[in-house]
């Protein structure tokens, strides 16, 4: 009788001599906890599986020593800071230009060691203008109003010196005009003769998650699709530092998918990318090398988040040397700051300081699967309370993440799961789900067919159902929401010491300032030429072989807006209408 047999067989004889009688005694029929064994992971080889930190298949992380030194700073969201590190700083951005330039001065004053990472609003992600009426009443609200270089000039006024441009590293949200965004980086770097080869930073760029889960999508898929293509392509050859895509699920999580389904579809959405860089012609171990991720967001099970990411960084190796070929050992790694974390789909608005032990959850979860704990602790406690964060709020959640780092000493082991029969038994199954669901997208066609006919669509609109039934009927506990909420329970604030550091004030009356500016860039620029700029764009856009970015710097340069060069691109692709799903 093998080794696996026989713990099967005790297995047997406890569950009907000690677990029967506790389910009757307690009138269930079924335990709400479960018991692991070698049986579950049986034939379990730790070199195949597993291997070792930095090494093939990168199952416990990509690197064999953590940088030393690296923690959470003034300004730093999930960036953290350390000797040798140039990031960027926390997301952020309001109002007008000047508002978020005056931001950053401030932060800046109080430490802030990273470049912009900037929230855009919805007009500018959804390539409009703020002078839009699409636009009105959403100037400013949900980000910075970006609508032409003078804006990008404004906002990156407080960057010089020891910080200028080839200093520091900045990052953007945004998607369908990434390239725009680009665009108007390169044009203020040259204007301060500053080269696109030195500039660092990352564009977020990925446009499929945009049509399942978030909805800023502009055009159809095939031609977003070589938007995507003409910034890699760019990026590989002129911006050799630059983060041309952060291929992310946080926000398809955030809209209701499953981890099995997030892992799966963030591995069919890469492979969709890394196809295209091939097709270009592009050397997968030169242009991966600036492929990155952002994690595929979380939820309040941390074990279960750190059995997904273990599972997704070992596929994704496997798919890059077994399909795509690669050959550099870094282009198997998936290059990420944003491990197993807290979704801030999980925090509610009623008693939000229960915030801050949901996203010390998050905390733990990253630092189990070789992360630092403030990448998987989410935003503060207060996101739900508006957009925003109070510097108060960003205080508890730097310390939070500190105390798991440097007291708790969590991270003084790279893996610790490993070998775990529970750990290992999960990653196995829920990289087996993960690969039926990239299989059947790939038996599509790929991603891009599978958004084209929305299969990916309704299974997250399926998923999200199911989620949101779970919390209705209480079956999902929130605390304090859904869930031990009676009225004896306190309602627990914080005093504000410090002044928000979004100016209410200021965000109200952002729009009219901005459609005023806006109106008068239009009068005071060359609009000869930025007819013959736009002229040219549209005409090279007919062509799929043409790479439109050196087109979209040209008229970046001539001060056209975005909003102008989405409507010329409109005009060739279309306009991408919703499924039906």
């Amino acid at each position: 009788m093998s080794n696996s047999d026989r713990i099967r067989k005790k297995k047997k004889q406890w569950e009907e001599h000690l677990v029967k009688p506790s389910l009757e005694k307690f009138g269930i029929d079924e335990s709400p906890a479960r018991f692991y064994t070698p049986a579950d992971i049986e034939g379990f080889d730790f070199e195949e599986k597993v291997g070792f930190p930095g090494a093939y298949p990168f199952t416990a992380g990509n690197y064999a020593v953590p940088a030393p030194g690296v923690a959470p700073s003034a300004g730093s969201g999930f960036q953290d800071t350390g000797k040798g590190l140039v990031r960027a700083g926390q997301y952020s951005g309001y109002g007008t230009p000047e508002n978020t330039r005056d931001y950053y001065r401030e932060m800046i004053s109080m430490g802030q060691l990273g470049g912009p990472n900037l929230a855009f609003q919805l007009p500018t992600q959804c390539g409009y203008d703020s002078d839009h009426p699409k636009a009105e009443g959403e100037v400013g609200k949900t980000g910075v109003a970006i609508d032409s270089l003078r804006d990008m000039e404004i906002v990156y006024e407080p960057f010089v010196g020891d910080m200028n441009l080839d200093k520091i590293a900045t990052s953007w949200t945004i998607n369908s005009p990434a390239g725009m965004i680009l665009a108007m980086y390169v044009a203020l770097a040259e204007k301060r003769g500053i080269s696109p080869a030195k500039l660092r930073g990352t564009t977020q760029n990925d446009i499929l998650k945009e049509f399942s889960g978030r909805g800023t999508q502009i055009f159809p898929p095939r031609p977003s699709m070589r938007l995507v293509r003409d910034v890699m392509v760019y990026c590989t050859k002129n911006m050799p530092m630059f983060n041309f895509i952060s291929c992310c699920t946080a926000h398809i999580r955030g809209a209701g998918c499953t981890r099995e389904q997030a892992v799966g579809f963030l591995l069919a959405n890469a492979a969709a990318y890394i196809q295209l860089g091939v097709d270009a012609g592009l050397d997968v171990d030169l242009f991966m090398r600036r492929f990155s991720f952002l994690g595929i967001g979380g939820s309040m099970e941390p074990l279960k988040e750190v059995a997904a990411i273990r599972a997704m960084r070992r596929m994704f190796a496997k798919i890059m040397k077994e399909r795509f070929h690669a050959k550099d050992p870094r282009s198997m790694m998936m290059k990420s700051n944003l491990w197993a974390r807290t979704q801030e789909a999980e925090y509610t608005i009623q008693r939000p300081l229960n915030n801050v032990a949901r996203s010390v959850m998050g905390g733990m979860a990253a630092a189990l699967c070789g992360a630092t704990p403030s990448s998987g602790m989410g935003f503060p406690y207060d996101e739900p309370l508006g957009l925003g964060h109070s510097n108060e709020a960003w205080q508890l959640q730097r310390d939070a993440a500190r105390i798991i780092q440097f007291e708790s000493g969590i991270c003084d082991v790279l893996d610790p799961l490993a070998g775990s029969y529970y750990i290992e038994s999960l990653t196995n199954q829920i990289e087996k789900d993960a690969w039926e669901i990239y299989d059947k997208i790939e038996t599509m066609g790929g991603s891009v067919a599978a958004t084209e006919n929305g299969w990916i669509q309704r299974e997250i609109a399926r998923s999200a159902y199911e989620q949101q039934k779970r919390i209705e009927t209480g079956e999902k506990v929130m605390v304090g929401a859904n869930s031990f909420n009676e009225k004896e329970e306190i309602e627990v604030t914080t005093q504000r010491a410090i002044a928000h550091p979004y100016d209410p004030g200021k965000r109200a009356g952002a729009e009219q300032i901005q459609i005023t500016n806006l109106k008068k860039l239009k009068k005071e620029r060359d609009n000869g030429e930025v007819e013959k700029c736009l002229g040219r764009l549209g005409e090279a856009a007919k062509d799929e072989n043409i790479n439109l970015m050196p087109l979209i710097l040209g008229a970046v340069k001539a001060y056209a807006t975005i909003g102008e060069m989405s409507d010329v691109l409109r005009g060739v692709f279309g306009e991408f209408q919703p499924y039906n799903i």
